[in-house]
């Protein structure tokens, strides 16, 4: 899974080198564009952004903003956005692969456990993927102590399994924090830009103002959207590890019944 974070990580970044690179050559384009929607002089606001739009790609549009955002603060919300992504997908593709049919598990452990005993089951839980399998086959190991100690074995190594299922989902908060937090810093930052330039000039005028407002949006723009989409994701897995940890409870309490019922035979 580690090499699995680091190739979409490398890809989302390079991907991003490329998308920065071209970012700046068709500046003429974009002159020629501006002109030609300045000289058809639109009436109204939305004449105005229907002209623009329909000169200008959105893919074209998109770059443009990132360089009006300042490459700075939208170069580090966009790796907020590209790491917390591939951390994301890495935790879908772990619990994906954590899911088991448990019913069907704890029916070959029970068939086992009558025709093997102890150590059937322990080969049919050491052949079952998932964080299920792992619990039984620890409470299996300390069968010999007794069903008390195998049940507070699978309790405890249950928490272990919810800890692992959880490992990296920190870092995910903390990207949906730092690009919310360097959105913000950025419209500051744009604005104390803003009313230095309406210093110099002497004047407030409206385009001075209107620009530098824009730039300064820009950035709480971006950084709104990639928190929103992580945050989207983070609760996707949080569900998941929800449904994961009821199905593991509810295993183990039926592990325990099907211990008890071996015992007394």
């Amino acid at each position: 899974m580690k090499k699995i974070f680091m190739f979409l990580a490398v890809i989302g970044l390079m991907a991003f080198s490329a998308q920065y690179a071209t970012a700046q050559e068709p500046a003429g384009d974009e002159a020629a564009a501006t002109e030609q929607v300045t000289s058809s002089q639109p009436q109204s606001m939305a004449e105005l952004v229907a002209a623009t739009q329909g000169e200008v790609p959105l893919h074209q549009q998109l770059k443009t903003y990132f360089i009006q955002g300042g490459p700075g603060f939208m170069t580090t919300i966009i790796l907020c956005l590209i790491l917390g992504l591939a951390i994301c997908i890495e935790r879908i593709l772990y619990l994906s692969f954590a899911k088991v049919n448990t019913k069907k598990l704890l029916a070959n452990i029970e068939k086992a456990l009558n025709e093997g005993g102890v150590e059937a089951a322990k080969e049919v839980c050491r052949n079952t993927r998932g964080p299920v399998a792992s619990i039984f086959y620890q409470g299996f190991l300390r069968m010999d102590q007794g069903i008390e100690v195998v049940e507070k074995t699978v309790v405890s190594y249950g928490s272990v399994q919810m800890s692992l299922m959880e490992n990296g989902l920190t870092w995910v908060g903390l990207f949906i924090s730092l690009a919310t937090s360097l959105g913000f810093l950025g419209t500051v930052v744009g604005m104390v830009q803003a009313f230095d330039a309406i210093q110099i000039a002497g004047d407030i005028s409206p385009n001075i103002v209107a620009g530098g407002m824009k730039v300064a949006l820009i950035t709480t723009v971006g950084g709104l959207i990639v928190a929103i989409i992580l945050q989207i994701f983070y609760n996707y897995i949080l569900s998941r590890i929800d449904a994961l940890s009821i199905e593991m409870e509810d295993a183990s309490i039926s592990l325990v019944d099907i211990l008890v019922k071996h015992e007394k035979k």
